[in-house]
């Protein structure tokens, strides 16, 4: 079998829901061994997430689980219980990399910081992801999405800026911002692994929640903090020409760099006769009169589709996107030649299409080594094979909770 760029690396996920498992995932996918730990009966709170097969909710039935769990390996475990708290120790005491998103008092009172189980495993590099981080006055709230994405500044910034309405503050789709941490916390786990090449020594990695949002607008952030005011803000993109304008099909984005993006879009609209007025001559009156060079662009390209602009605006030197649905990408036959959609073959429901990665490997390759795990679908292999428990032990330990 090909190896993959990760092969060997061994990780144990205490995370639940998105940045946690998306982290730990993103690591799977590229060969590291990831065992998921999860509470006995009730599980990830993924798995009561929707879509679910045919509609019918179930832990085996979530679409959303299933993304977020690819390449995994399963168990069960109560971590609270005594027993539980010592088969945890041991799987940290062989693990290369400790993925959680516990709050910090959680870890620290059941002798689970890093201080704690560094002592017992000096090469542990363990990713610590929470809503605030691990200090500070917020360090101890708790927060969904919805707070750490507008808390963030980044619902600020992607403001709505279609012409001609009142700007307000737009979430990200899903749980895209739990997503960026997670991608955040991959990227800082990477680099500390190679960090400990050169030392032989592990560390704790602290990842925010907010503060990986608002690394994506430190632009932005940076400006207010130097000259007490934003300008590439949503009034700036209300005032650029072109920007965001309905189609016949749904939406384009146009963006103008300059004269020769200015003269191709021109072309594209047939040389009207407004473009010739003198006030919207030169850089100047371009930006002072955009809002009604816009409303001429609109009036015109309502009656287009996106695929049609797209493609003629290409030949013109006119920078146009097209905005694409979900639906354009699952047809789309750029990603099908890459291979991005893959079929994943999981025990309740059958096989899945599923988004893979955006990097191709010359070597080690991605792919799904397993679909998501079914609740505690790996406890005999981990608990008997691994750690050298008995059957009698795994019926003893189902019977009082442990597992």
């Amino acid at each position: 079998m090909t190896k993959t760029a990760l092969d060997g690396l061994k990780v144990l996920e205490f995370a639940r829901f998105v940045s946690g498992p998306y982290c730990s995932k993103l690591l799977a996918d590229m060969g590291a061994e990831v065992i998921k730990i999860e509470l006995p009966l009730v599980g990830d709170c993924a798995r009561r997430r929707e879509p679910f097969l045919d509609d019918i909710p179930g832990p085996e039935r979530s679409g959303f689980f299933l993304f977020y769990n690819t390449s995994k390996l399963g168990i069960t475990l109560d971590s609270e219980t005594d027993t539980g708290r010592e088969i945890f120790l041991k799987l940290v005491e062989g693990c290369d990399v400790l993925i959680e998103d516990n709050p910090p008092a959680f870890m620290k009172e059941r002798g689970f910081d890093y201080g704690s189980l560094s002592r017992i495993n000096p090469r542990l590099i363990m990713t610590s992801i929470t809503p605030f981080g691990q200090s500070g006055p917020y360090c101890d709230y708790k927060a969904y999405h919805l707070n750490t994405y507008h808390g963030s500044g980044v619902a600020r910034v992607l403001s709505s800026i279609l012409p001609n309405e009142t700007p307000v503050p737009v979430k990200g789709p899903g749980f895209l911002g739990d997503m960026d941490a997670g991608l955040c916390a991959a990227t800082a786990t990477m680099a500390a692994l190679y960090g400990r090449v050169f030392t032989g020594e592990g560390q704790h990695i602290d990842i925010s929640k907010q503060e990986a949002l608002m690394a994506l607008e430190r632009v932005e952030i940076g400006m207010y903090g130097n000259e007490g005011e934003t300008k590439f803000s949503t009034v700036f993109m209300q005032q650029m020409m072109g920007g965001l304008q309905r189609c016949k099909d749904g939406y384009v984005l146009i963006t103008l760099g300059g004269d020769h993006h200015w003269e191709g879009l021109l072309k594209l609209l047939g040389n009207p006769a407004w473009a010739n007025e003198e006030k919207y001559q030169g850089e100047l009156g371009k930006y002072k009169y955009a809002q009604e060079i816009n409303e001429y662009i609109a009036g015109w390209i309502k009656d287009y589709t996106k695929e049609e602009l797209y493609h003629r605006c290409q030949k013109l030197n006119c920078p146009i996107g097209m905005v694409t649905t979900v639906a354009d990408l699952a047809a789309s036959k750029q990603l099908e030649s890459r291979g991005f959609f893959r079929d994943v073959e999981h025990p309740v429901m059958g096989r899945v299409r599923c988004p893979t990665a955006p990097y191709h490997f010359s070597a080690t390759p991605h792919r799904f080594h397993r679909p998501a795990p079914t609740l505690g679908e790996h406890n005999e292999e981990i608990f008997i094979d691994r750690l050298g428990y008995g059957k009698e032990d795994l019926m003893s330990m189902r019977g009082t909770g442990v597992i």
